[in-house]
């Protein structure tokens, strides 16, 4: 596992374009989603729900560092209070840059809540998260779900009739078909996301969050396809079992490594510093740890 710093080391779905209808509400969700009402000087309006996930349609994306972006990550770590460049081949793991073909997949706008894991847990589908263990502080309804081991991930998007998303239909969730460098751009901007810092201290309350944040709390971080959160916050737990090289040339619809020690996972968290909230940033971990700052969403196939 890379060490959280250096130092230790809607009725429709906004979707791309030729974007589709909502897919059926997993088992969790209300059936039917209904508008609600904003009253402001007398006049009533109706806005339609956030769409609980979006169609991201086949194509093909870059996956993966090019050396310029590797030694640009390098330069960001010297901007951290710690003020020094990490090691290269701390982002070694992302090469090499590859062409890889997506089918289509709907994967969710935001991380799973406190409120949605907990329908899970009262329908005896999944563990309750040992909040009671110190940790009672992130037990409220609008948070993500954390302290959650990849079995609990998987679980919930069984129950909820999905799967965790690929770590490539995760990052081109976050990069889009462009390859943004953070999910909502090119450019660094530390108010639109929930980070920390490469610092002795790692908690970072400049985004107006010491922890953990409602979700959807930064709106103008959302990617152009209407995905939130997916950098800071919660790092995620995706489906692939951890390599620490990707495989060379064009690949198709890829799961990564048949077998292995760790899991992948992605975005970074609130104690993450601006380098690892690259969307082609990756970390990993043993699939049993549980960390206040982990979570995941799920992905379902069309």
């Amino acid at each position: 596992m890379r060490p959280a710093t250096v130092a230790a080391f809607a009725l429709l779905v906004l979707a791309p374009s030729g974007g589709a209808a909502r897919p059926p509400p997993p088992p969790e969700a209300p059936s039917a989603p209904t508008q609600q009402a904003n009253t402001k000087a007398g006049i009533v309006t109706l806005q339609s729900p956030a769409p609980e996930a979006i169609l991201l349609r086949e194509g093909t994306f870059t996956m993966g560092s090019t050396p310029s972006e590797v030694a640009h990550a390098q330069t960001l770590c010297a901007l951290e209070p710690m003020g020094r460049e990490c090691p290269e081949q701390i982002f070694g793991d992302e090469y090499p840059p590859h062409e890889v073909y997506l089918s289509d997949v709907w994967i969710d706008r935001a991380e799973v809540t406190v409120a949605r894991y907990r329908r899970c847990v009262a329908a005896g589908h999944c563990l309750e998260p040992p909040y009671a263990s110190g940790a009672a502080r992130f037990d409220r309804p609008e948070l993500p779900v954390v302290m959650v081991s990849y079995s609990d991930a998987v679980a919930f998007c069984t129950w909820a009739g999905g799967r965790l998303p690929t770590e490539a239909e995760w990052e081109r969730a976050a990069r889009g078909a462009r390859g943004r460098r953070y999910p909502w751009g090119n450019l660094w901007n530390g108010t639109i996301v929930n980070h920390g810092k490469i610092s002795w201290d790692e908690l970072d309350p400049t985004d107006g969050f010491l922890e953990l944040a409602p979700v959807g709390s930064f709106p103008d971080g959302r990617t152009p396809d209407g995905f939130a959160d997916m950098a800071g916050n919660v790092e995620e737990w995706v489906a692939d079992y951890y390599a620490p090289r990707y495989q060379e040339g064009s690949v198709m619809n890829p799961r990564g490594p048949s077998s292995g020690e760790e899991r992948v996972l992605r975005g970074g968290g609130y104690v993450h510093g601006r380098p690892f909230m690259r969307a082609a940033s990756r970390q990993h971990d043993l699939p049993s740890m549980r960390r206040p700052w982990r979570g995941f969403r799920c992905a379902r196939d069309p």
